[in-house]
């Protein structure tokens, strides 16, 4: 087996239409010539997921942050999802830079490359995205909650007065989760307007029910008096 994949590897790296059955067999390979290899694949429009995996088994991390420059949106995304399994402070930026790329495949999975991040060396970073909202800095917001509530928090009272009906939305869940009564004011208001909705066609998914602003400001005041 291995003077096979000794033969392999050049094979990957050379020919221009390289077998997907040699990508899989070469994963575990570690060595500078299998780096090598599955760099060049990650341009591979049949490899580029392929290569990206074996070079996070590799623990190739820097290759993969050198696929984020990739012309190729599908190859930044990959190299996104992938180097967040590393959880490396130095990758931080990288993936935060990710997550504002105008292709919002790669952009939502830089955020969830930084997901992956377990500290609160990632908040910063989140809270960055998140005060921005739309659906990347939504996402960020949603995750932010989870590693560091106080700056969620803050961030999200921010976004009750943004004029995209979902960062509201998002934002009515974190004050929920982790508000206190000072944020009932706010939640009344909302909860005692005639009812902003996120209709169907505003959100793309036809077989869900159109979402009311007064009704999740409810919920969040719930869930604040429960505790």
């Amino acid at each position: 087996m291995k003077a096979i994949l000794l033969c392999i590897l050049p094979l990957l790296a050379a020919a221009q239409q390289p077998d997907i059955n040699a990508c899989y067999q070469a994963r575990g390979r570690n060595d500078a010539a299998a780096i090598e290899a599955m760099s060049r694949a990650l341009e591979d429009p049949n490899l580029y997921s392929c290569a990206a995996a074996n070079l996070r088994i590799a623990g190739a991390a820097h290759a993969l942050a050198r696929g984020l420059a990739s012309d190729n949106p599908q190859v930044r995304a990959a190299a996104a999802r992938e180097l967040g399994s590393f959880r490396k402070p130095e990758m931080l930026e990288a993936l935060a830079r990710a997550a504002e790329d105008e292709n919002l495949l790669v952009a939502s999975n830089a955020v969830a490359g930084l997901s992956q991040y377990q500290d609160r060396a990632v908040a910063p970073y989140l809270a960055a995205l998140a005060k921005k909202g739309g659906m990347i800095g939504d996402m960020a917001l949603d995750r932010l909650l989870q590693v560091d509530s106080a700056a969620a928090l803050e961030v999200a009272r921010n976004l009750l007065a943004s004029p995209q009906v979902p960062d509201r939305l998002y934002a009515m869940r974190v004050i929920g989760a982790a508000g206190d009564a000072g944020d009932l004011p706010a939640l009344r208001k909302i909860a005692s307007a005639k009812g902003e909705n996120l209709a169907q066609r505003d959100r793309g998914f036809g077989f869900m029910p159109a979402i009311n602003l007064a009704r999740a400001a409810q919920s969040a005041m719930a869930a604040i008096e429960a505790r």
